[in-house]
């Protein structure tokens, strides 16, 4: 019997060896058209030399890519399908594929580690009939997800498909639903899924797993869509724009969170592995549990320091302070206080909005959600963010970071700056008031501490949506109002001139609204605060930061939203 393996196992070894002899040493590149050399795209990681085009990788090759070495253990091997439909010839087909392949089917799923973090690691391979999606494929992905939520791993799943299997009917459309319902139990567990797109993501996969992850990465120049193009063409006889459903594409109409280049993949799937692997390293232990919540500590005037405060400053004055153009932007302050900011884009919806910009990262070795307001600090800048005036994707965006967060316990820091909400015809056609109601209504609720920090103009609904948590913080020159000073003296004045007589009574700045009991810390400026200068500011930031974190996560969820609760509730 051993003699009879060895000599099947050396037929097989010589086999494999002449398949290799039989490569040419030159490949084809589909993107520039050229023939490039095989062993140097390889060792580019299946990237052309000449024009950086993306190679297709098959399953094998992307798990050495992404995988540390031997880590990887494939599961469920053994799930047969069949021919549901009686399709002709199809059983015929799949043998031939398997022959030429070596795979049994069109997914290859298990457990791996990246940079030591376990995960469920799957990889669909577009050889076998374009990676389209059969039972076989869909029970691999919904069984392997299944094993995840009992195991409490996170998963990561490499899309490349043409969508369902046509000779199998309905029972491929079912796979949609199944693999789907799988991975809802797996996020109401709480647990991570990274899906990343890949060259080709189309089709019934495309309506399913691919579009589902927490965090949705593609590959650049990666084609994504339901309908594929040449469908699109046929269907309204009209050219499609160049781009059209690319990665790029996808990003720009907010449905991707990130595009990632080959080179870099491992190691930004290693980091979003690492922010959620569980604990921070800046826990807070049982007994210092106890007491913090047996003090008194969350008065809104219990810690607030005024030292170094300027009385002096009319509140006209305070308003052109806090809009100066070159002062420091929300980026800035991400930049300064963070580390190993890792940007998210777009709604789910319709777009991304670049006066909002949010992502994860670290302070002080804990995951949080960071969310800023953006300006810009020139006139390209302020053109590229809107001014900082937020369109109701920016909202939304905002809110599926904030319910991310939630699932994931991370606290959400906001940085509010902005005059208000955009008002205009596409604002309102996509449902401006509708954004900020629903970031209110569902911040009220948020299961995880959140702060909000007004670090130039808080104006009207547009600020907010973004403030509406825990507490509020403003800079020393910030102003927070119902309406700018213009549009106030506009209303009740009919003479939008007398600005700077409507900013005297509107009571805006940020001691006014300490006075008040509407914020709950007042941060002290250098006296010309730019960037260069925002380490006077981030430095007390840092500080409170800390003082915020660890006072608000060791409460109870209850604890939280009742405080929350009250908070709003005197006012």
């Amino acid at each position: 019997m051993e003699s009879l393996l060895g000599k099947i196992r050396q037929k097989k070894e010589i086999k494999a060896e002449l398949k290799q002899e039989a490569k040419p040493e030159t490949v084809d590149c589909k993107a520039c058209g050229k023939k490039v050399d095989r062993a140097e795209a390889i060792r580019r990681l299946y990237v052309c030399p000449e024009c950086g085009g993306y190679f297709r990788v098959n399953a094998k090759n992307r798990i050495k890519m992404v995988a540390d070495t031997g880590s990887f253990t494939s599961w469920f091997d053994d799930i047969e399908g069949g021919n549901p439909l009686g399709f002709p010839g199809y059983e015929e087909k799949l043998h031939a594929v398997q022959e030429k392949t070596g795979l049994k089917e069109g997914v290859v799923i298990g457990k791996a580690q990246i940079y030591g973090e376990d995960t469920v690691l799957g990889v669909v391979d577009a050889r076998f009939l374009m990676g389209s999606m059969g039972h076989v494929v869909g029970e691999k992905i919904a069984a392997a997800v299944e094993r995840a939520t009992e195991e409490k791993l996170p998963v990561i799943i490499f899309a490349c498909s043409g969508g369902a299997r046509m000779q199998e009917g309905i029972t491929s459309l079912m796979q949609m639903a199944k693999t789907s319902a799988a991975l809802e139990r797996h996020s109401k567990a709480g647990l991570l899924y990274v899906s990343v797109l890949t060259e080709p993501t189309t089709g019934g996969v495309t309506a399913s797993f691919a579009m589902l992850g927490d965090i949705i990465l593609a590959e650049p120049g990666a084609l994504i869509g339901f309908a594929g193009p040449r469908v699109i063409e046929q269907t309204i006889r009209q050219k499609l724009p160049k781009g059209f459903q690319r990665a790029e594409f996808l990003v720009e109409h907010g449905f991707v969170d990130d595009i990632v280049r080959r080179e870099d993949l491992k190691e930004t799937l290693g980091k979003i592995l690492e922010m959620h692997e569980g604990q921070s390293a800046d826990s807070t232990s049982e007994n210092e549990k106890a007491s913090y919540i047996n003090k008194d500590e969350f008065s809104p005037k219990s810690d607030v320091a005024h030292a170094g405060i300027n009385p002096y400053l009319t509140a006209w004055e305070r308003v052109q302070l806090s809009r100066k153009t070159d002062r420091p932007s929300g980026s800035d302050y991400i930049e300064a206080l963070f580390t190993d900011f890792m940007e998210f884009h777009g709604d789910r919806n319709y777009g991304d909005d670049r006066a909002v910009i949010g992502g994860i990262a670290k302070f002080h070795g804990r995951p949080v959600t960071v969310i800023v307001q953006e300006k810009g600090t020139n006139t390209k800048e302020n053109i590229a963010h809107n001014f900082g005036m937020p369109m109701p994707e920016g909202y939304r965006k905002a809110l599926r970071l904030m319910k991310q967060a939630e699932k994931f316990h991370r606290p959400v820091i906001c940085f509010v700056d902005t005059p208000g909400a955009f008002c205009g015809i596409e604002a309102e056609e996509r449902g401006q008031g509708e954004a900020i109601a629903r970031n209110l209504r569902e911040l009220a609720g948020l299961k995880t501490p959140v702060l909000s920090i007004v670090t130039g103009e808080g104006g009207s609904g547009g600020a907010l949506a973004l403030a509406a948590g825990d507490q509020v913080w403003m800079l020393e020159n910030s102003v927070y109002s119902i309406l700018s000073p213009e549009g106030f003296a506009s209303i009740l004045w009919k003479d939008s001139t007398k600005a700077k007589e409507a900013a005297a009574v509107m009571k805006l700045t940020a001691s006014d609204l300490y006075q008040k009991g509407i914020i709950e810390q007042v941060i002290p400026e250098p006296e010309n605060l730019t960037p260069e200068s925002l380490w006077q500011v981030t430095e007390r930031l840092d500080d409170r930061i800390r003082a915020f974190l660890k006072q608000y996560t060791v409460l109870s969820e209850e604890e939280l939203l009742e405080m929350r609760y009250a908070r709003f509730r005197k006012f």
